[in-house]
């Protein structure tokens, strides 16, 4: 036993040290590929110039036998003449140095020139090889989790996905209005809308699946206003029995980039007291009621966290709030004690996306300071430390478009903003659909300006792509 032990080191050991000698080898060897590189490139053009050089003395010869056979012998005694005149006139030994150093000049010129090119051809091939080269691994970016719902969350996520593959989002279970609503009326599952959203928004775009999972059924009495990917989830639900698997197996059957988990796994109905005393129940109820919203709160009053939420905010090296609707899909995760108690221990950088236009039946007249304000109240303390606005213009046509809707740009007081203590991030994060002037956050801006925000709290920054 002990000689196959030792037989075995023996191999190891032998095994390591050709390794070593053969990684030596290929460091030693890299110190002679830009020579070898560059002597291939001259070879190359010296090729070229070589037979280009061939072609035109032959076409030359061609030429001239073509014209007149007796114009060739006048050249080469004219050449004589002229070769015999320099001879007599300018000693040998003068001539000699006089074309050694006509062609030491020549030579030297070639050699420039074919350095020249040599070193054009390494700078193209090493800015291509930093083109494709990553900035950073995206398994070794921050940990980031994002925390919202509605098509906010999704934006932002699909943003973030080119940055960083350790995204967590946590996501509202609050929705009970149209598919969603439905299969949780029917079924009494989660509602699996805005889970989907997400999941597609971390998947390859272009896969078929990510497209099946957003295919809404247009007909059908049962089927229309349907999509695919939330009747994949309410099947994968009951064939498991648990939503945590069914998102556990459809995140893997789309191939997406980071988590998907709902806040909590409790069937949660929102409910609000508005300014003239009326409560509504029901998160689509909400903004169709069209009163100024005093208080929120969620049916069961302290529905449990899912650990793996609590465990993504604890680690997390950022978290961010938003975008999207205020009431119905930022402020409903906060409604869970363990999570906006996780969130206020937590010491890492923590932002908020506010809106970037008011909107109906929730917001209307809002400004950023009665954003943070509502969040507050909401939470009874601060939780983030910075809040990112849209700055910009707006065009006319998206202006007249809300003024439709009755919404309006969300107006920023950076004075009063900084008496409450929180710093004021603003950049051009906005995009707008030329077709019907609708405004949304643009996810490649809104990821750059999160990763420079989080960039200046660091003491080493991650590279932005």
């Amino acid at each position: 036993m002990m000689q196959l032990r030792t037989k075995r080191l023996v191999y190891s050991l032998t095994d390591l040290e050709e390794n070593i000698d053969s990684i030596a080898y290929q460091r030693r060897s890299l110190h002679f590929q830009p020579f070898f590189k560059g002597l291939m490139i001259g070879l190359r053009l010296n090729r070229r110039i070589l037979l280009n050089g061939l072609g035109l003395l032959l076409m030359g010869l061609g030429l001239i036998f073509s014209i007149e056979l007796t114009f060739l012998d006048r050249l080469i005694q004219f050449g004589f003449s002229l070769l015999n005149a320099v001879t007599q006139n300018i000693p040998s030994s003068y001539l000699g140095i006089i074309l050694l150093l006509l062609g030491l000049s020549l030579i030297l010129w070639d050699q420039n020139r074919a350095g020249g090119s040599v070193a054009i051809s390494q700078r193209k091939n090493s800015i291509k090889r930093i083109e494709r080269m990553p900035f950073q691994p995206l398994s070794r970016a921050p940990k980031i989790v994002a925390i919202g719902g509605g098509t906010g969350l999704s934006t932002l996520l699909q943003g973030l996905k080119a940055h960083s593959s350790n995204l967590t989002a946590i996501v509202t279970v609050a929705d009970d209005g149209g598919s969603s609503g439905r299969l949780r009326q029917d079924l009494g599952m989660l509602p699996p809308g805005d889970i989907r959203n997400c999941m597609t928004a971390l998947a390859d775009e272009d896969q078929l699946m990510t497209q099946l999972f957003r295919f809404r059924f247009q007909q059908g009495k049962e089927l229309k206003g349907h999509s695919l990917g939330n009747l994949f989830l309410a099947a994968l639900s009951q064939m498991t029995g648990d939503i945590e698997q069914a998102i556990a197996a459809s995140s893997k059957l789309l191939g997406i980039q980071g988590r998907v988990l709902p806040a909590t796994l409790s069937q949660v109905h929102l409910w609000a007291d508005l300014a003239d005393g009326r409560r509504i129940e029901g998160e689509s109820q909400i903004p169709v009621a069209r009163g100024k919203i005093r208080q929120m709160g969620c049916t069961p009053a302290n529905p449990p966290a899912l650990p793996d939420a609590i465990r993504a905010i604890e680690t997390a090296d950022c978290i961010i709030l938003g975008p999207g609707s205020l009431y119905t899909s930022v402020i409903p995760n906060l409604l869970v004690p363990e999570i906006r108690e996780a969130i206020a221990k937590a010491t890492v950088p923590r932002i908020y996306i506010c809106n970037i236009m008011t909107q109906l039946g929730e917001t209307d007249d809002y400004s950023v300071t009665d954003h943070i304000q509502a969040l507050d109240r909401a939470c009874g303390q601060r939780l983030f430390d910075s809040v990112l606005v849209h700055q910009g213009s707006f065009s006319g046509r998206s202006l007249t478009t809300y003024a439709a809707e009755e919404a309006y740009p969300v107006s920023c007081d950076q004075r009063a903003i900084a008496q409450m203590g929180c710093q004021v991030v603003q950049d051009n994060i906005m995009d707008v659909n030329p077709s019907t002037g609708h405004i949304r956050h643009h996810p490649q801006r809104l990821a750059k300006t999160l990763l420079r925000w989080y960039n200046a709290h660091q003491k080493s920054p991650v590279a932005i792509g």
